[in-house]
C-alpha cells in the first residue's frame, strides 16, 4: 500500500490548521454530559479499578512488571476498544471524535487504583487516536481488527534522552534510515512504557539522528511515526534499567532495536505531520486525567482514616480536608472545561487550555497529596498503605514534562511568541 495515501489531511482534522472559533456560542455543560452508553463505560471500569485492579497493584509495583492481568480483564470487558472508531467496532470516544470527558473520567477511575495501570491504558488509546487521525483506511482496517478480535495491544514510544549524568553508563537514541520497501530502525529508546506487554508500538524517530520527538532538535519533517510489531526477534527488553521510585508498573524498560525492518506500509501519515497538526496536544489532558484520579484517591483515602481515627474535629485537619476537596472539583472543572472545548470543535482553544488544565492538575494533586499525608501522619506513609504508593507515582509521573518550560509556554502563547505546544521545549 503506497503510504502517500495518507498524507492529505482529512477533514477530521482539518481544524487543526483552522482559525480560532467564538467560544460564546457553545453550551459546554450539554457537550460533556455522558450518554447513558458512556456512563456504562464509566461504571464498568470503576468496577474493574475497585475489585479487580486495585488488589494486584502492590505485586505489579514491587516487581516493576507489566500489569497483564488487568488488561486481560479490560479485554474481556471490551474496553481495550474504547478509543476505535465505531465503524471499526469501538466505542468511538476521544478528543475528535466527542465525548471525550468519558475517555478522560475512565483513566481517572483506572488511576484512582493504580497511576501505572492508567499510564498504560493511556499510551494504547492515545496510539488508537493517532491511528484513527493520520493512517489510511486499510492500516485502520489492519491494526483496529487485531484490537477489536484479538485484544491487542497498543502503546507509543518516543523517549531517547541525550544528556546523561556521569553516573549513568546507558547511553540512548536511535537512528532511522531509509531502504528499498521501508526503514531500518537500530539503537535504543528508554522509558517505554508497557515493554514486554504490548503487541504494537508506535515508534517516534527522526531520519536526522537520534532523539526521537521529544529530544531531537532536528526540523520537524524529519520525525516518522512507524507501527512497529513488537514481535519481531530484532527488537528485544532490557530489564536491567527500570528501577524508578514510583510508577513502577509502566514496565518503562529500554528497549533495542537491531537493524528492525518496518516496511513502507506501516508508515503512519506523513513525515513531520505529527508535529506540524499538533497531535501530542491532545493527550496533554489525558495526564492531568490521572494526576486527578491521584488526588481523588489520597483525598478518599484521608477521609476513610481520619475518621478511623476520630480526628475530624481537629482544626487543622479540617483545613486539609476543605482544601483537598476544593482541588479535586477545581480539577473536574478544568477537565469539564478542555473536554467542552474539544467537543465543540474549538480546538485551537483546547490544545491551549490542555496545557494549562495538565500545569494546574499537577500542582492541585501534589497538594492534595501532600495534605492527606499531613492529615493522616507518618503510618499513611508505611507500606502497604495505597497512600505512600500514591506519593510515589505521582511524585515520578509529574516529571512526564518539565512544568517550569509547560508555564514558560503558556506564557509565551499569551505574549505572541514563537512557542512548542506539543513538548514545551524553550
Amino acid at each position: 500500500m503506497d503510504p502517500a495515501i495518507s498524507t492529505a489531511p482529512t477533514p477530521l482534522h482539518a481544524h487543526l490548521v483552522a482559525p480560532a472559533r467564538d467560544l460564546t456560542q457553545h453550551n459546554f455543560a450539554i457537550s460533556t454530559a455522558p450518554t447513558p452508553l458512556h456512563a456504562d463505560l464509566i461504571a464498568r471500569v470503576r468496577d474493574l479499578a475497585q475489585h479487580n485492579f486495585a488488589a494486584r497493584v502492590p505485586a505489579y509495583d514491587r516487581e516493576a512488571a507489566f500489569p497483564a492481568e488487568d488488561f486481560d480483564d479490560l479485554r474481556r470487558a471490551g474496553l481495550l476498544s474504547t478509543a476505535v472508531p465505531p465503524e471499526y467496532g469501538g466505542a468511538g470516544i476521544g478528543p475528535h471524535r466527542g465525548n471525550v470527558l468519558t475517555l478522560w473520567l475512565m483513566t481517572k477511575e483506572i488511576a484512582k487504583a493504580d497511576l501505572s495501570l492508567a499510564r498504560c491504558w493511556e499510551g494504547h488509546c492515545n496510539s488508537m487516536v493517532l491511528i484513527d487521525g493520520m493512517a489510511h483506511d486499510a492500516q485502520k482496517q489492519r491494526w483496529f481488527r487485531g484490537v477489536v478480535n484479538a485484544g491487542e495491544i497498543w502503546v507509543a514510544w518516543s523517549g531517547e534522552p541525550q544528556a546523561r549524568a556521569s553516573v549513568q553508563k546507558t547511553g540512548f537514541g536511535t537512528t532511522t534510515s531509509k531502504v528499498d520497501g521501508g526503514y531500518l530502525v537500530d539503537g535504543k529508546k528508554a522509558f517505554a512504557t508497557s515493554a514486554g506487554g504490548a503487541h504494537w508500538a508506535i515508534l517516534l524517530v527522526s531520519t536526522a539522528g537520534p532523539g526521537g520527538a521529544r529530544h531531537n532538535t532536528g526540523i520537524a519533517e524529519t520525525l516518522l511515526l512507524l507501527a512497529c510489531d513488537l514481535s519481531d526477534p530484532s527488537v528485544t527488553v532490557d530489564r536491567s534499567w527500570w528501577d524508578p521510585i514510583g510508577m513502577r508498573g509502566t514496565a518503562s524498560h529500554v528497549v533495542q532495536f537491531d537493524r528492525t525492518f518496518i516496511p513502507d506500509e506501516n508508515l503512519i501519515g506523513r513525515p513531520g505531520q505529527y508535529l506540524s497538526e499538533g497531535w501530542q496536544t491532545c493527550f496533554i489532558p489525558h495526564y492531568a486525567a490521572t494526576f486527578l484520579g491521584a488526588a481523588e484517591a489520597a483525598y478518599e483515602f484521608c477521609l476513610e482514616y481520619v475518621r478511623s481515627q476520630d480526628k475530624s474535629a481537629d482544626p487543622y485537619i479540617q483545613h486539609h480536608i476543605g482544601q483537598s476537596a476544593i482541588n479535586i472539583e477545581t480539577g473536574q472543572l478544568w477537565l469539564r472545561h478542555v473536554a467542552g472545548l474539544w467537543d465543540a470543535g474549538c480546538h485551537n482553544e483546547a490544545q491551549l487550555a490542555g496545557g494549562r488544565a495538565r500545569h494546574v492538575m499537577e500542582h492541585l494533586a501534589e497538594d492534595t497529596v501532600k495534605r492527606s499525608i499531613r492529615a493522616c501522619g507518618a503510618r499513611s506513609l508505611n507500606r502497604p498503605s495505597s497512600l505512600e504508593r500514591i506519593y510515589r507515582d505521582l511524585s515520578f509521573y509529574v516529571r512526564h514534562d518539565n512544568d517550569d518550560h509547560l508555564l514558560a509556554t503558556i506564557g509565551r502563547s499569551l505574549l505572541g511568541q514563537q512557542h512548542d505546544p506539543s513538548f514545551f521545549k524553550p
